[in-house]
Parts: C-alpha cells; sequence; structure tokens
C-alpha cells in the first residue's frame, strides 16, 4: 500500500514538474485557446484528447501520421478519440464511413488508407456504393459495412459528432481538442508538430490537475 502511495505521489510531482518546467511556454489566447464552456467527456476518469479531421481535408492527411505516431506513445490515462468533421454534403459520406469502421473495429486498417485513396490516389466517393466498393477492397465486410452505413447507431453518432464540433467552435480542420476544454490549431500552435507539443503541455496541465 506504502509503494503505491509513492510511486502515485512521484508521478504527480513528475506532472507538477512537467508543467512548472515549460512555465508560460504556452499561452492562453495565444497557442491554444479555452472554450466558454466546457464539453463533457465520455470517461471524466481519462485525459479525452479530439482530434477533429475531415477525409477530405489535405492539411488533415499530412497531419495523420504525425498525430497516430504520437497517439501510440500516450499513457494509460490518456483517451484519444477521432470525430469526423462534416463541413458540407460531400465530407459526410466519408463521415459516415469512418464510424461504420469505427464500430466494426476496423479503423486501424482502413483509416491510413482512405488518406491515400483520396490524396495519392485521387479516387472521389460520392456515394455509399463507392464506398462499400471501396472498404470490401480492404477486406472490410461489405454486406455488415452496407447495413450499418445508413443504421440508427451511425446517425446517432453523426449527431453527437456535430454536437461535439458546435460546442468546440470548430472553424477548420485538423484541430486538437484536450479534455473538452482547450482548443489547439495549426495556426495558433504554428505548425502541425507544434500542435501536438501544445496538446502535450495541456495533457500535463490536466494530469497534474486531477
Amino acid at each position: 500500500m506504502l509503494k503505491k502511495l509513492c510511486v502515485g505521489l512521484m508521478a504527480l510531482f513528475m506532472s507538477l514538474t512537467a508543467v512548472a518546467a515549460q512555465g508560460d511556454r504556452f499561452q492562453d489566447g495565444k497557442e491554444y485557446v479555452t472554450l466558454p464552456f466546457p464539453v463533457k467527456t465520455v470517461d471524466e476518469s481519462k485525459i479525452e484528447v479530439v482530434e477533429m479531421f475531415g477525409y477530405l481535408c489535405p492539411h488533415c492527411n499530412a497531419f495523420e501520421p504525425l498525430v497516430h505516431s504520437w497517439s501510440e506513445k500516450q499513457a494509460d490515462d490518456v483517451e484519444f478519440v477521432r470525430i469526423p468533421v462534416v463541413f458540407g454534403r460531400s465530407w459526410e459520406p466519408l463521415a459516415r464511413a469512418y464510424y461504420v469502421a469505427d464500430l466494426m473495429d476496423v479503423v486501424d486498417q482502413t483509416h491510413q488508407a482512405v488518406f491515400d485513396a483520396i490524396h495519392l490516389q485521387k479516387k472521389r466517393f460520392t456515394d455509399k456504393d463507392d464506398l462499400v466498393d471501396f472498404y470490401g477492397s480492404l477486406g472490410v465486410d461489405s454486406d455488415k459495412f452496407a447495413k450499418l452505413y445508413d443504421s440508427f447507431a451511425v446517425n446517432t453518432k453523426l449527431n453527437q459528432g456535430e454536437s461535439k464540433a458546435r460546442g468546440y467552435e470548430i472553424t477548420g480542420v485538423p484541430t486538437m481538442v484536450v479534455n473538452g476544454k482547450y482548443r489547439i490549431t495549426a495556426s495558433s500552435a504554428g505548425g502541425h508538430r507544434q500542435m501536438l507539443e501544445v496538446v502535450d503541455f495541456l495533457v500535463e496541465k490536466e494530469r497534474a490537475a486531477m
């Protein structure tokens, strides 16, 4: 029991030290913005980091390898979540496809492939059939994908995603949101790599406050 307490206190000390060491390196209203109204996270015992993205966005395509690498290095107390943003009609089919892949637990095998298809192979997905065929070519069960595409579960996820986007006051992608409180963009942070540095700073800030 004493050993666990010591380990816990050491982790807290390290978090506080990390935040203190960075000091005012990143400032609210400059490198990041504190949201006027915090958005509730799914699991309050974790530090939720959300990436708002869109498959059609070339900046999201460039950011994907960086954020993927970053996500794989996170501690167990960090929950990484992706939410596809729908800025117009052409964005919705791909957002639906992401949610279907998420429900089928095949995001890992399809996510980068969708970016590559759009930005490298110049494919255009205009409707459900295009997406069913493409995901099928990646080894995804086409019948199940087709059934889920217009399902209540996917519609619910779309509505929840739109609600989150409004709460986060999203105007462009990629955008990162830490614990429903802080919004970071490439423009505010100074670039894609810098976005993740600011995210790390805010994760430590939240970790120290828990």
